[in-house]
């Protein structure tokens, strides 16, 4: 057994309201700037839907992820060495501008400059790539948000195409929900293995799947090997670059930009750990219906004795056994087992799990004027509703609906159970049992998914001890003219970041230790000698 450990995220899709604030976030903080315009490390679906890039999930057209051969050992679908090296300088499976979209703006000059006449001046569309007029814009990064203009759209949902012709003639009385896409940061990453250069690298420490810029020869392998299409190319640095799942901001405890800014609170980060030596056996369990449970298998109990000693034996702190032990996402996966994969059949072992929604089979029970929150109402829509959970079995356990069915169960029993204690009512021990489950679990769970506070949706160790020293005056790699940082150096050649502030808060300076003071520096002990005009003087 080799202990590891990894930072996760669990996304709660009952709470998504679909407002886009994460994506707004997550977009002005590392993507910013001249060539990644039409780049969305952090994208909301609507769903059902084609996604961004359109029809993402169609692996058999990108030849994404990993497949099994017949005799039991992983292959990358999109080929190995020699396939690569066939077409290294044209790679033909590469999605277009078209699949994302053309990035726009507008002609705000226009408004300014036009002449005086007898109709109002109007901003037109130009593109943000070549610069010239656009006659038309046909598609965005939300284009079917809502389920706009879905009898056009819809058509052509990778998802809904594997399933009967009733889910898609009742679709639009049905169902729709959002889903928030990251990078998945995954046990067995398809597209660190696609890469050439060994650009692509899964960080040891924490698992999170990061891009060497200085290695990086825009190969776009990785691009072609992502099923998730979470790896975009850099026109105009010619490098690949992905979600770096925040990692100066998880270094020192704070949570990614997406979910300190979610208006829902349904994003989740913590650590688990996981046997590594047991990956590429779950990986490659024969059939894919049992892909789910066989990576639930690998993560590993963090209050065992054995995995403590495992744990220490790797170099693994105990601040951050702690943080395991605390972890909402180990609760949610394998304690309370509600969270679940993202294409597990893509077999490259995703860690950024959705607890899937249960409003559309409440609101297809109130529809019919029933209870909503009654649970025989509830198990009996279940029970008869093939929708949505033919569709959410194709997105989170590679079509086996009874794991769809078994975590609805346990959302619905909790929605029953909690009305009870919010009413005064005495509680009903029968609906726990129902889905095996203690009335302590069952609140507990409520607690978690309802009402957690932050340090509880955030349990996120710092970097050690060792580290945090050096981490002060280090700047992002990518923080350069092609990098994501939106900020310009200042006069002294830095700009010190939120991040960089809280280490040096906790450390007890005044300044940044090359001398400078100002009020982001400063950590509010004392007034620093410069800090304010002298009332004399003044």
């Amino acid at each position: 057994m080799k202990v590891m450990a990894q930072m996760a995220m669990v996304m709660n899709l009952d709470k998504c309201i679909g407002c886009h604030t994460c994506s707004v976030t997550c977009k002005q903080a590392w993507t910013n700037r001249e060539g990644t315009e039409y780049v969305w490390f952090n994208n909301v679906e609507t769903r059902p839907g084609v996604g961004y890039p359109r029809t993402y999930e169609d692996q058999e057209k990108w030849r994404g992820g990993w497949i099994r051969d017949k005799k039991g050992r992983l292959r990358l679908r999109d080929g190995g060495r020699l396939a690569k090296l066939a077409r290294i300088f044209a790679n033909p499976r590469l999605p277009g501008i078209e699949d994302y979209y053309e990035p726009w703006t507008y002609d705000y000059e226009n408004l300014t400059s036009a002449p005086l006449s007898d109709t109002f001046p109007v901003a037109p569309p130009r593109s943000q790539i070549s610069g010239e007029p656009m006659k038309k814009i046909e598609w965005g990064p939300n284009w079917d948000d809502n389920l706009a203009g879905s009898s056009e759209i819809l058509a052509d949902d990778p998802i809904l195409k594997k399933i009967s012709d009733g889910v898609k003639s009742q679709l639009e009385e049905t169902f729709m929900f959002y889903l928030p896409r990251i990078c998945e940061h995954c046990l067995n990453p398809s597209c660190v293995a696609s890469c050439p250069s060994g650009a692509m690298y899964k960080r040891e420490e924490d698992g999170i799947v990061l891009v060497d810029q200085d290695k990086c020869r825009g190969w776009r392998m990785c691009v072609s090997g992502c099923p998730y299409k979470k790896v975009y190319f850099n026109h105009k640095t010619g490098k690949a670059e992905k979600c770096t799942f925040c990692y100066p901001r998880i270094e020192v405890g704070l949570p990614t930009i997406c979910s300190e800014t979610c208006v829902g609170r349904l994003r989740y980060i913590g650590l688990v750990l996981y046997d590594a030596d047991r990956v590429l056996e779950a990986a490659s369990v024969e059939d894919d219906k049992h892909l789910y449970e066989a990576q639930c298998g690998v993560f590993l109990d963090p209050n065992d004795p054995q995995v403590i000693a495992g744990a220490r034996a790797e170099g693994i702190s105990e601040e951050w056994i702690d943080a395991a032990q605390r972890s909402p996402i180990y609760a949610l996966i394998n304690t309370y087992k509600v969270a679940l994969p993202l294409h597990p059949e893509y077999r490259t072992m995703p860690m950024v799990w959705y607890v899937p929604p249960l409003s559309p089979v409440v609101d297809a029970v109130s529809r019919g004027g029933h209870d909503g929150e009654d649970l025989g109402n509830l198990f009996g829509a279940l029970d008869a509703l093939r929708i949505p959970v033919e569709y959410l079995a194709e997105l989170f356990s590679a079509g086996d609906t009874a794991v769809i069915e078994n975590v609805l169960r346990r959302l619905a029993g909790m929605r029953s159970y909690m009305r009870d204690i919010n009413l005064g009512r005495e509680t009903q021990p029968h609906i726990p049992a129902s889905v095996g489950m203690t009335e302590e679990q069952m609140y507990q769970m409520y607690r978690l998914l309802a009402i957690a506070k932050y340090d509880e949706r955030y349990v996120i160790p710092t970097a050690y001890q060792a580290q945090a020293h050096d981490l002060e005056h280090l700047g992002c790699s990518l923080d350069t003219d092609g990098g994501p940082g939106m900020y310009e150096s200042g006069s002294s050649g830095s700009v010190v970041s939120a991040e960089s502030f809280h280490l040096l808060k906790d450390r007890g300076d005044h300044g940044d230790g090359t001398g400078r003071v100002d009020l982001l520096t400063w950590n509010g002990d004392g007034i620093p000698p410069g800090m304010f005009p002298n009332r004399e003087s003044s």
